[in-house]
């Protein structure tokens, strides 16, 4: 069994791998949250100093400013780690590039296979669809933080070239779309998991590819499937590209 401590164990998220954890084989042997609260088998701490138990990996849900204690506690015991948070900055970007020198990191802005290959497939689509005009759309629930989403901006790495111009909504814009723009949308409400999608619009045709989560289950059995593959990696930073590649040799 593969022995994981859980960052951010008392999320939505965090209870979601507790709970499919056995189901993946493995097993959460502590968890740590700000509010520490027990809801499992494992205990939960409210920092990483107070963590007792010996991991193999670490999968962390938490929030981005929790990101500093989190690597250090990691490198220090020596232990990969899957970053499945949103919401980081240039900073906190560097601090990751600094810390998988040291110890194996898996980062990504979304875990689901399903949302990996719209990935792919909006990739390959603007690269044959040059002309046509991408416009991204996402839809999550009324309590997600961060807006645009984390996926939507990977999304937009993947389809973008260079001189491209993200715009974030067109409020209070008066003139025509410019040919390299793209347009990033967000939209809150109700209890949506996630729902992605980029659209292509050329001359007299439209081509959309989309990704709807049923539930967030999918994310946590992928964070589940990243923390076995980069319990066995080098130091480097790693990412669904790097799993996908793994699952097909």
């Amino acid at each position: 069994m593969l022995k994981i401590l859980l960052s951010g164990a008392c999320g939505r998220m965090g209870r979601q791998v507790a709970a499919l954890a056995e189901d993946e084989q493995a097993e959460i042997i502590a968890g740590v949250d700000v509010r520490a609260e027990s809801y499992a088998s494992f205990p939960v701490y409210p920092s990483f100093s107070l963590v007792q138990e010996d991991a193999q990996v670490i999968v962390d849900f938490s929030r981005p400013e929790g990101l500093s204690a989190l690597l250090s506690y990691a490198r220090a015991h020596r232990l990969p780690v899957v970053l499945a948070a949103t919401g980081y900055n240039e900073e906190d970007a560097a601090a990751i590039a600094q810390a998988a020198k040291e110890i194996p990191i898996f980062r990504s802005a979304n875990l689901s296979l399903g949302v990996y290959v719209l990935k792919t497939l909006a990739r390959q689509a603007a690269r044959l669809l040059p002309d046509f005009d991408i416009e991204i759309i996402e839809k999550h629930h009324n309590q997600k933080i961060d807006a645009p989403s984390g996926t939507a901006l990977m999304l937009y790495d993947a389809v973008s070239q260079p001189g491209a111009l993200p715009v974030f909504g067109r409020n209070g814009r008066t003139q025509k779309r410019e040919k390299n723009e793209i347009g990033i949308h967000a939209i809150r409400g109700g209890t949506v998991p996630g729902e992605h999608e980029v659209g292509f619009y050329g001359p007299s045709e439209v081509v959309t590819v989309s990704h709807s989560a049923q539930d967030r289950s999918i994310f946590a059995r992928g964070a589940l499937r990243a923390a076995r593959f980069v319990a066995s990696q080098q130091p480097g930073e790693y990412s669904m590209d790097d799993l996908a590649k793994d699952m097909l040799s």
